[in-house]
This record gives C-alpha cells, sequence and structure tokens, in this order.
C-alpha cells in the first residue's frame, strides 16, 4: 500500500517572473518590451530605477527595463520553454535556501518560435522561478495576514526534488 502524501506539503510554482534589463529608457526599452510580448503573451511592465547614479547617467524613477510576471499555467508553460532552451540542466547554485530558482537565457532567438530581427537585435532575459507550498495565501492576504511557519517553506532540497519530477530537470554541480 502506497503511502498517503499531504497535498499541502507539496510545492507548486507560484510565479515566473521574466526580466530584461536594458539600463536606458527609449527605442531599446521599446524593442525589448515587443520581444517580452512576443514570448509571453502578455504586457510587459517597465521597471524604474530607484537610486540615482551620476556616473551611469541614472535618474532615480527612470525607467530601465521591462519585466513580465505569470502565474498559473501561463507560468508553467513558459517554464517548460525556457528549460527547453537550457536543455533542462540547471546548476546547483540557480536555487536559493528558501526554494527560489533562477537563471538566465543569454539570447531570446534561442526559443523555437522567435527569430533574428536586425532592426530588434538580440536580448537576454533573466527568469526568477518562485515556489510555495498550498497556504501561502495566509502571508499574503489584506485582512489577519500571518507569517508562514518554516517547516511550511520550501526548502532548497523540496525545490531540486520538485523540478527534477515536475520538469525533468538535471541539476548540475
Amino acid at each position: 500500500m502506497k503511502a498517503k502524501v499531504n497535498p499541502m506539503a507539496q510545492p507548486r510554482v507560484a510565479k515566473v517572473t521574466v526580466n530584461i534589463g536594458v539600463g536606458e529608457a527609449g527605442e531599446k526599452l521599446e524593442k525589448a518590451a515587443k520581444v517580452l510580448q512576443s514570448l509571453t503573451n502578455h504586457k510587459p511592465v517597465k521597471t524604474l530605477s530607484k537610486t540615482t547614479n551620476k556616473d551611469l547617467g541614472i535618474r532615480k524613477g527612470m525607467p530601465l527595463g521591462c519585466k513580465v510576471t505569470l502565474r498559473k499555467n501561463d507560468a508553467e508553460e513558459f517554464l517548460k520553454k525556457a528549460l527547453n532552451v537550457r536543455e533542462n540542466k540547471i546548476p546547483y547554485y540557480s536555487f536559493d535556501q528558501t526554494g527560489n530558482l533562477s537563471f538566465g537565457i543569454p539570447d531570446h532567438t534561442l526559443f523555437p518560435d522567435q527569430r533574428y530581427d536586425p532592426e530588434v537585435g538580440i536580448f537576454g532575459m533573466d527568469v526568477c522561478v518562485t515556489l510555495e507550498k498550498p497556504g501561502y495565501r495566509v502571508k499574503h492576504r489584506r485582512i489577519q495576514n500571518r507569517k508562514i511557519p518554516g517547516r511550511h517553506r520550501v526548502t532548497l532540497e523540496e525545490a531540486m526534488m520538485f523540478m527534477k519530477e515536475k520538469f525533468n530537470v538535471e541539476v548540475v554541480e
């Protein structure tokens, strides 16, 4: 007889955030947003500078990049495509202690449905995956929000096992 598995203890993909940092506003940022839109079929949001750096010519509030946050089925579908680009291999250092992982994709044309366009150029991107267990709503709800106990958080080992089982990912040392 098989042991019962607690469904509340199983990790799941909460969200996938895809970010393209351009470093400047203007035409280059618009092209990056266009690439993100074509990859994810969602409208990107511009990310703004939080500080001023005169050496780099950056002012506070200046748009520097764009991002898209995907949830539920959209997140899992994009994650499968992104992992396929990485040949289903992720280094162990891409995982953090709270069970999240991030990795980079150096070229958007590596995706099968993307073609190189000389007018747009080539953009790399960061993919950040947030894993959580059911019940995390308690942390984010507006009324009577509470902290999540340590035993209910996703650990490094659980995150690696989840990615191996669900997405057939090989964790490389």
